[in-house]
C-alpha cells in the first residue's frame, strides 16, 4: 500500500465537484458530463484518492451480479478510474485500486469485474481475463430468414419489470451475464437526444418469448441497426427475431449486435455472413476466495474435491490452501488440503469463469497442478466461453 495517499467516500455534490472535472478531463467528455452519471450512479458507490489535500483521481463501485453456473454472484463493477494527468505515474492508480478490493473484501464482495483500460495495471491489483465483450455484424440483405413463428409487439409503454423478468432467464444460463445496475438498464431503454429506441416484445403480450431494443443509425456507410438489448428464450423466439431484422433489409444495410465469441445465433443463418468486428476482454479479480467459491454453482451429477493453494499479495485472508468439495452443484470451502493445484489469484480469474481450463492455464504458466487436479478443475468450471452484452 502507498502511504502517502487517502482514500475517501465521496459524500456530497461539493465532494463531487473536483472530481467530476478529473473525470471529464480523463475520458475528454465535455465539462459537467459528469454530473448526470453521479446522479445515476449514486455518489455514494464513488471513491477518491487524494494526496496532501489534493484529488489524484477517483473511481466508481457498482453493486452488481454475475452469473456463474446458474447462480448469481455478488460483484461489485469497478468503472470510471480516473487519476489527474499531474498524478499519472506517482502510484496514484494502483493506491486507489488497492484501497477499494481492501473495502470490498471487507464488506464481503466475492468477486469484482471491470473492463482494463490497460491490462499492466489491473493485473498488479490482480484482475485477469475473465470473458468476452463482443460485437457482430451482418450485411441485412444476407439473413435471409422470413418466417416469422412468432409476433413482434411495439412496447409503447415500457415495462421494465417484463425486460427484467426476461433478461434474468437468459442471464442465469449464460455465465458472464450481470445482475443489472438500475444505471445500466436506463442506458439501454433511455435514447439519447439524437437518436430513437424502439422496443419490441417477441411472442404473446401476455408470455413473451423474448425482446429485442434497437436504435438505427445513418453512418458514411450506409444505414446501420444497432441492437441495443435482446433477449430469446426459444428457438421460436430467434427464428423470428432473425426474420424481423431480415424484413428491415429495404432500408437498412447491416445489423450490429453483442454476442458470444461462438453465438449459437449464427447458427440459424444459411451462411457464414455473419462477422465479428470487434472483441474485447473484461477483467475479473476474486476478492474473497471462499465465498467466490461457494457462491458460484457447478455442474449438476459431479460430487468431488479440489484441492487449491492461492496466493494473493494484497489481501492476505485469501492465501493458504483450501479445499473446495462440491455435491448437488453446489461448493462448500475448508481451509486445509493437499494444494494440488497452486495458482495466484489472478489466475484464478480465468479458471473461476471458465474462460481458460486449467490445462490451458497450465501451458501459460498461470498455475501447477497434478494432472488428476487439472482434470478435476476442467469438469467443475466447464461451461459456454463466458461473455456479457454490458460495458460499464
Amino acid at each position: 500500500m502507498t502511504p502517502q495517499f487517502e482514500y475517501d467516500n465521496v459524500s456530497n455534490a461539493e465532494d463531487a465537484q473536483p472530481l467530476g472535472t478529473t473525470l471529464d478531463q480523463c475520458f475528454n467528455s465535455p465539462p459537467g458530463s459528469s454530473e448526470p452519471y453521479f446522479n445515476r450512479i449514486g455518489l455514494k458507490n464513488f471513491r477518491t484518492i487524494h494526496r496532501a489535500g489534493q484529488l489524484a483521481g477517483g473511481l466508481a463501485i457498482i453493486p452488481m451480479g454475475q452469473w456463474f453456473g446458474t447462480e448469481c454472484v455478488p460483484m461489485a463493477g469497478i468503472a470510471s478510474v480516473g487519476i489527474a494527468p499531474e498524478y499519472r505515474g506517482s502510484g496514484a492508480a494502483i493506491a486507489l485500486l488497492q484501497h477499494t478490493l481492501k473495502e470490498l473484501h471487507a464488506n464481503g464482495v466475492p468477486i469484482s469485474a471491470l473492463y482494463p483500460a490497460t491490462q499492466r495495471l489491473y493485473r498488479k491489483a490482480g484482475y485477469e481475463q475473465g470473458g468476452s465483450y463482443c460485437a457482430w455484424e451482418i450485411p441485412t440483405e444476407s439473413i435471409q430468414l422470413k418466417e416469422r413463428l412468432l409476433p413482434l409487439h411495439p412496447v409503447t409503454d415500457l415495462n421494465q419489470e417484463v425486460l427484467r423478468s426476461l433478461y434474468q432467464q437468459q442471464a442465469k444460463l449464460t455465465n458472464g451475464y450481470l445482475d443489472r445496475h438500475q444505471a445500466i438498464w436506463q442506458g439501454i431503454t433511455k435514447p439519447d437526444e439524437k437518436e430513437a429506441v424502439y422496443t419490441y416484445l417477441i411472442g404473446s403480450a401476455d408470455q413473451p418469448e423474448g425482446y429485442v431494443i434497437f436504435t438505427p443509425h445513418q453512418t458514411e456507410d450506409g444505414s446501420i441497426l444497432r441492437i441495443r438489448d435482446w433477449v430469446v428464450l426459444t428457438t421460436a423466439a430467434a427464428r423470428s427475431l432473425w426474420a424481423f431484422l431480415n424484413d428491415h433489409r429495404s432500408q437498412i444495410q447491416k445489423v450490429r449486435w453483442r454476442g458470444s465469441i461462438v453465438d449459437p445465433l449464427t447458427l440459424l443463418l444459411p451462411e457464414q455472413t455473419a462477422k465479428i468486428c470487434s472483441v474485447q476482454r473484461w477483467f475479473l479479480r476474486v476478492v474473497d476466495v471462499r465465498k467466490a467459491l461457494e457462491k458460484r454453482g457447478y455442474p449438476l451429477g459431479i460430487q468431488t474435491e479440489l484441492h487449491l493453494e492461492v496466493q494473493d499479495n494484497l489481501l492476505p485472508e485469501n492465501n493458504g490452501k483450501f479445499i473446495l468439495s462440491v455435491s448437488n452443484g453446489r461448493g462448500e470451502v475448508t481451509p486445509g488440503g493437499k494444494g494440488e493445484l497452486k495458482l495466484n489469484v489472478g489466475g484464478l480469474a480465468p479458471l473461476y469463469t471458465g474462460l481458460f481450463t486449467a490445462h490451458q492455464l497450465q501451458l501459460v504458466g498461470q498455475l501447477e497442478a497434478t494432472e488428476t487436479a487439472c482434470v478435476t478443475a476442467t469438469k467443475l468450471f466447464a461451461g459456454a466461453s463466458p461473455w456479457m452484452p454490458d460495458f460499464f
